[in-house]
C-alpha cells in the first residue's frame, strides 16, 4: 500500500498487493465513504434505433459511495465495497460495487476523521507491502501438505496422499511407488508457484529430503515434531524458519499468542476479558496488548487503546485468519501481556 495523499479527514492510496487489501477491508466500514473510478451504465444512451435495441454506453467515471459494508475473503484477488452512490456523473443514490484490485488507486473519507489504530493499520500495510509470500511443505513419507502464508494468514491449499481408505497400515511402498509418488508432487507445486517463491520443507521424518531436490528455487528444509497443519503451526510458534518468516505480522502475533496463553497457564502476567483489561491498564500494568482487528472497530475499544501511549504499551492488530487468531477469537478477541500480575 502507498499513500499518495493524507489529509485529516481522507486517504488517497494505491493498493499494491493482496495482503493490502486485508487493511483496506478493516478500514471500510459503514458510515465513511469511498471513492475509485467505476463504471456504470448511461440509460440516456440506450433505446431503439433504426428498429433494433440499442444496448445503454458502459461509462467509466469516479464514483464515490456512502459505504454501506464491504467482503473480502484472504487470499482473494479483490475487495468488494457497497453502498449508495453519493457522488458521480449519473446515478446518485443507486446501489452501486466497488471491486477493489491491486494496482488500483481509492480514496477513503470519513466525516469525523480516522482514531489513532486506522492511522497505524495503514502504516503497517505500507512497511509490509509487496512482502514475499512463502510457502510451507509438510512432507512424511505418505503425505505431503502445502500451505501459503501471507502477512496475515496462512491456507492449506493441496494435499496428496498414498494413503487409502481407513487406517493407514504402516507397510512400506515400494520404492518405485514412493519415487513417482513424489515426482508427481514436485511437478503440479512446480506448474502452481512462482518462479523464485522460498519453500520451507518440514516434516517429522527424512521424507522432505526426498522431495527438496526435485524442487527448484530458495528452500529451506527443517525437523518438526508433528506433520501436517500441527507442524506447520509448530514452525510458526517457535520460530522455525528464521528470517524467511521473521518479519510476517502473522508469525509475529502468533509468537506473542503464544506467550499468552503460557502465560495463562501458569496464572502469571496475563489479563483477558475487558474487566480484567481495564483493571490492568488502570495500574499501568499493561505491555502490549493483543485484539482482534475487527473486534476492535465492532466494539467500542477507542478509551483503552488511546490510554495505552500514555503508560508506553502496544497494541497489536491481529488477524483471525490463522489459528493463533481462532484461538485469541474465543478468548473474546482480546488478551494483554503484563508487567507485572494484578
Amino acid at each position: 500500500m502507498k499513500i499518495l495523499k493524507r489529509e485529516h479527514d481522507s486517504y488517497r492510496l494505491r493498493i499494491e498487493c493482496e495482503d493490502d487489501l486485508w487493511a483496506l477491508a478493516r478500514l471500510c466500514v459503514k458510515g465513511r465513504f469511498f471513492g475509485m473510478l467505476g463504471h456504470r451504465r448511461d440509460q440516456t444512451t440506450g433505446g431503439q434505433e433504426g428498429g433494433r435495441a440499442k444496448v445503454a454506453m458502459r461509462k467509466t467515471m469516479w464514483i464515490k459511495l456512502a459505504i454501506e459494508s464491504s467482503q473480502f475473503q484472504l487470499f482473494s484477488e479483490n475487495l468488494r465495497v457497497h453502498g449508495i452512490i453519493d457522488e458521480a456523473q449519473i446515478d446518485k443514490g443507486s446501489h452501486h460495487t466497488h471491486i477493489v484490485e491491486p494496482r488500483d488507486e481509492i480514496e477513503l473519507f470519513s466525516a469525523l476523521g480516522f482514531p489513532k489504530v486506522d492511522h497505524d493499520l495503514v502504516k503497517e500495510a505500507c512497511a509490509s507491502s509487496g512482502q514475499t509470500k512463502v510457502v510451507i511443505i509438510m512432507v512424511e513419507a505418505d503425505e505431503v501438505v502445502l500451505f501459503e502464508l501471507s502477512s496475515r494468514g496462512m491456507r492449506e491449499v493441496s494435499m496428496w496422499t498414498m494413503r487409502g481408505g481407513g487406517k493407514y497400515d504402516g507397510a512400506k511402498a515400494s520404492e518405485g511407488v514412493s519415487k513417482n509418488f513424489f515426482a508427481k508432487i514436485a511437478n503440479e507445486i512446480t506448474e502452481y508457484l512462482p518462479q523464485n517463491t522460498p519453500m520451507v520443507l518440514a516434516g517429522p521424518g527424512h521424507a522432505r529430503e526426498r522431495l527438496a531436490p526435485l524442487l527448484e528455487g530458495p528452500k529451506q528444509l527443517i525437523s518438526t515434531s508433528m506433520g501436517a497443519r500441527a507442524g506447520a503451526n509448530e514452525i510458526i510458534r517457535d520460530g522455525l524458519a528464521g528470517a524467511v518468516l521473521a518479519d510476517h505480522a502473522m508469525v509475529q502475533e502468533t509468537i506473542l499468542l503464544e506467550e499468552a496463553w503460557k502465560r495463562i497457564s501458569t496464572d502469571t502476567a496475563v489479563a483477558y476479558g475487558r474487566t480484567q483489561i481495564e483493571a490492568a491498564l488502570e495500574q499501568g500494568a499493561i505491555e502490549t496488548l493483543l485484539i482482534s482487528a475487527d473486534v476492535l472497530r465492532e466494539q467500542d475499544w477507542t478509551v483503552i487503546t488511546e490510554s495505552l501511549s500514555d503508560i508506553g504499551a502496544e497494541l497489536v492488530q491481529c488477524s483471525t485468519d490463522h489459528d493463533a487468531g481462532q484461538q485469541l477469537l474465543g478468548m473474546g478477541g482480546a488478551i494483554a501481556l503484563l508487567r507485572f500480575k494484578v
